[in-house]
């Protein structure tokens, strides 16, 4: 099930990156005290309870600013609301209801997203209530009074966000058709492979980076089967600077990979494999979605018989924490082997959903161990008693060991590759769980 995405929203200097770091348990956002210190928005993963959602920060909104950075930011916060399935509504007691206020809350009645509403440094909640009571006039709905920086009033604030899940969820869930998302730096090419695949200008196509202003679900139909393909260019043409291209990207990527199945990084062939493309896999990557790495505009390259070992070995040293991923060279201008990427993603799917017998995974891990001695410390061995599959989408599996703390990455790296081995699993994320059982249990 895909996590739902949390945005907050409001003017600057309410206190949203204080907000944000406070749930996201770490000073990721920079906070200082004056207004549009938050230039990029971030995203971190929350857990409240048993729930998990992806929390989006937000650069502030100036509604009416003609000043080129507020500007900007207003547009991030714009992408934002967009990619959400619930917005955190922040506003500030100390300052009171402003005009400003009302005019981001019109602007987030017209999303059509649910709304919490949600009052910043309320440090005395008994005195301060009448002050609260003042946001009623937004109307939209209950305020919910909180301390951003003393962590006061976060309990009610996050089950009012909760309770919205279950249906912008839902929708999703339903639709048991395939999701693609199509991800990469800007201009590499991802919005003509789906115009190719449709056979179609569906999709806004320019030479300039930063065309297309959405991400856009697209439904391609391929042996009689569906599925959904979604570009997650979402980039304004102009945002100069290249680093705001980056960043207005990451949040929509984020998104779209969630809702996906597989993500289709695109990599472009006459600029090689980069640092950049390498966050962008990452996002795909901690989120155990099936990955492709399809290296497109393969036509405008000169070829001898070494440049598919040379452009592979580039991949497998610049994005070596994904191993796993499989890699497809493409033409979306020619549509060269556009027809084997939909082999691979049909491949990818099945192992992303492959189930092994318990039986047979305790087997490997008895072969496994027999082969090489588990590690062991201060004279304290690790060992192994049972490993079991407890999830698919991606694959998951349990370990139940003697301590926790013996189990070295290395070692459960090579009981990944022993797994591997057997079963291939090509495309997809393994996660391994591993917990400890009292010897003689």
């Amino acid at each position: 099930m895909r996590k739902p995405i949390v945005a907050i929203i409001g003017r600057p200097n309410v206190g949203k990156s204080t907000l944000f770091n406070a749930l996201a348990g770490e000073r990721i956002s920079i906070v200082k005290d004056y207004p549009g210190v938050t230039r990029d928005r971030i995203y971190a993963d929350v857990r409240w309870l048993n729930t998990q959602f992806t929390l989006i920060d937000t650069g502030g909104i100036e509604p009416d600013t003609k000043n080129e950075m507020f500007a900007h930011m207003r547009e991030q916060a714009e992408i934002a609301i967009e990619t959400a399935d619930v917005i955190i509504f922040l506003v500030d007691v100390r300052q009171g209801l402003v005009d400003a206020d009302s005019k981001v809350a019109d602007m987030l009645r017209r999303s059509q997203k649910p709304i919490v509403l949600v009052v910043n440094k309320v440090d005395n909640f008994h005195k301060q209530m009448p002050d609260v009571y003042e946001f009623y006039n937004l109307g939209i709905g209950d305020p919910i009074p909180i301390s951003a920086a003393s962590k006061l009033g976060f309990g009610e604030m996050l089950d009012e966000v909760v309770k919205h899940f279950k249906t912008t969820v839902d929708a999703d869930e339903e639709d048991d058709r395939p999701r693609i998302a199509i991800i990469g730096r800007p201009n590499v090419g991802k919005s003509s492979i789906i115009n190719k695949l449709l056979g179609e200008n569906r999709v806004i196509v320019s030479d300039i980076a930063g065309t297309t202003r959405d991400a856009i679900d697209t439904t391609v139909r391929r042996n009689g089967k569906e599925y959904i393909f979604t570009d997650t260019a979402g980039l304004r043409r102009k945002s100069k600077i290249k680093e705001d291209i980056e960043r207005y990207s990451i949040v929509r990527t984020v998104a779209a990979v969630e809702r996906s199945d597989v993500a289709v990084l695109v990599i472009d062939a006459s600029v090689g494999v980069t640092e950049q493309d390498a966050k962008i896999a990452g996002i795909a990557h901690e989120r155990g979605k099936g990955i492709i790495i399809a290296v497109n505009k393969w036509d405008m390259i000169e070829k001898d018989n070494n440049t598919v070992k040379r452009y592979t070995a580039d991949i497998q040293e610049v994005l070596s924490f994904i191993p796993y991923a499989e890699t497809v060279f493409i033409s979306a201008k020619t549509g060269q082997r556009l027809n084997k990427l939909f082999d691979i993603i049909e491949k990818v799917i099945q192992n992303q959903n492959l189930r092994i017998a318990t039986g047979v995974l305790n087997q490997i891990l008895a072969e496994a161990t027999a082969l090489q001695q588990p590690p062991s410390d201060k004279g304290k061995q690790l060992r192994l008693y049972y490993i079991t599959q407890v999830a698919v989408k991606p694959p998951t599996f349990v370990i139940f060991v003697n301590d926790k703390n013996l189990m070295h990455f290395s070692y459960q790296r090579y009981i990944e590759n022993k797994i591997r081995e057997a079963f291939g699993f090509a495309g997809t994320s393994l996660k391994f769980l591993i917990r400890e059982r009292k010897e003689n249990s």
